[in-house]
């Protein structure tokens, strides 16, 4: 189980990783760290990305060589859990049409990046000298669970409203495009439900077993998004890996880092 929780967090790290390194590839914040052109006040805004992708790609070196791990993974959180509140939030209400459930995808993925972060922190045993900051971000990983949970529910509705367009996603050799998508929908939806409920089950109730619908559906979760990230992800990156600012190669990662907080709540 401890060599699985390693793997788990590599994933995630990785993921991580490898998004800092494309800002600096493009020198130009992926949409989810931060809105494209938001906020405009921002200043130098290539020399913040420089900044941030440094800093970032440094604290998943930490994670993986587990140098000061938990802290580092703590801020990280707590920085992009910030940049939700603060950029994503605010830059998706500021555009004409802010209620389309779709512009909202990035900002629920950093939420989800935030929520794995802290995942990732409660993964490693907790030291004797705590900072005053470290005990404060060190409550809010319960919730990195259902910061990710919520993403799933909200994905999986997507692929309903959005269902003409999540075809289109679905490999031209596979049959039976509207029931993959559907399919794939029900999946998200329903395990994200089912990591809520069993997680409220737990905190409430104390009800815990050892295999509960809370794990099998984190389990699952991330058997599906890695099977997605084989079969969707790398091949879409690989044909077209330059539109967006390389957008297609960073959902490969994402999808990669999303799979690792699945199975690090299934732990």
């Amino acid at each position: 189980m401890k060599n699985q929780t390693k793997l788990w967090r590599l994933f995630f790290a990785v993921g991580l990783f490898a998004i800092a390194i494309q800002q600096l590839v493009v020198a130009d914040f992926m949409p989810v760290i931060l809105p494209a052109g938001y906020p405009a006040w921002l200043s130098h805004r290539l020399i913040w990305d420089w900044v941030f992708s440094i800093l970032l790609a440094a604290a998943c070196l930490c994670i993986f060589f587990r140098i000061k791990a938990r802290l580092v993974s703590l801020l990280t959180a707590g920085v992009l859990l910030l940049f939700v509140l603060i950029f994503q939030v605010p830059g998706q209400l500021s555009i004409p049409e802010p209620f389309h459930l779709f512009v909202w995808s990035n900002p629920f993925k950093e939420l989800t990046l935030s929520g794995g972060a802290f995942l990732v922190a409660g993964s490693f045993v907790r030291g004797n000298n705590v900072s005053g900051l470290e005990h404060f971000l060190e409550k809010l990983i319960p919730a990195g669970k259902y910061f990710f949970a919520v993403t799933m529910v909200v994905f999986g509705a997507m692929h309903f409203v959005y269902l003409d367009f999540v075809t289109t996603l679905v490999p031209n050799w596979i049959p039976g495009h509207i029931f993959w998508a559907q399919l794939a929908g029900m999946g998200l939806f329903s395990g994200g439900i089912a990591i809520i409920l069993a997680g409220v089950q737990v905190s409430m109730f104390g009800v815990k077993t050892i295999m509960s619908p809370y794990h099998l559906a984190a389990k699952l979760l991330g058997i599906i998004i890695f099977i997605w990230l084989i079969v969707l992800h790398i091949p879409r990156a690989i044909a077209d890996p330059y539109s967006g600012n390389g957008n297609e190669v960073v959902s490969v990662f994402e999808a990669l880092a999303f799979s690792g907080i699945a199975f690090l709540i299934s732990e």
